[in-house]
């Protein structure tokens, strides 16, 4: 998967990938969750959303690249073969990071939310596993497919130019 044109081709492209997908699956989530929290959508619910988002983005930016992600690719390996499709690959990879990430920034959210008290585990094991459900839906039907593509489109620019320039010369 070294040339797919639907993934990062370098760090530099990774974390283009990784910001995007961070940056829709966090405002989704944390739009989604603090919606839920309060019970409906108004001024000061659009305050919170506004406040915690670049928060979740930032501590989400920080967890996958360095933990998350290194366990999902490593675990990637470990359950697919080189000849599986990209597809297969794709989807391990969505169903360990989104469970890793689900599990961290569910956490994580509730703190922010609520502080750390007594209803802080409850309220995790109440919101976690609909968070991953969400989650993984939203990563699979909608934010990875925006992701890849924007990297196609990226990627047919670039080899566009390259073909450009090996021509002129």
């Amino acid at each position: 998967m070294k040339n797919e044109m639907r993934l990062p081709r370098n760090g530099k492209e990774g974390a283009l990938y990784g910001g995007i997908i961070c940056f829709l699956t966090s405002l989704f989530m944390s739009t989604f969750s603090i919606i839920t929290v309060m019970g409906e959508f108004n001024g000061k619910v659009a305050l919170d959303i506004i406040t915690i988002w670049p928060i979740m983005f930032v501590i989400a930016m920080i967890i996958e690249p360095v933990l998350v992600g290194r366990i999902a690719e490593n675990l990637v390996k470990k359950f697919t073969q080189p000849t599986d499709s990209f597809n297969s690959k794709i989807l391990f990879r969505i169903v360990f990071t989104v469970f890793g990430m689900s599990l961290c920034m569910t956490f994580i959210g509730g703190i922010i939310g609520n502080g750390f008290n007594s209803d802080t585990f409850s309220n995790f094991i109440s919101s976690w596993p609909r968070n991953f459900f969400i989650v993984f839906l939203a990563e699979s039907l909608v934010i990875q497919p925006i992701a890849r593509m924007a990297m196609v489109k990226m990627h047919t620019s670039q080899d566009k130019k390259n073909a450009a320039l090996a021509m002129m010369k």
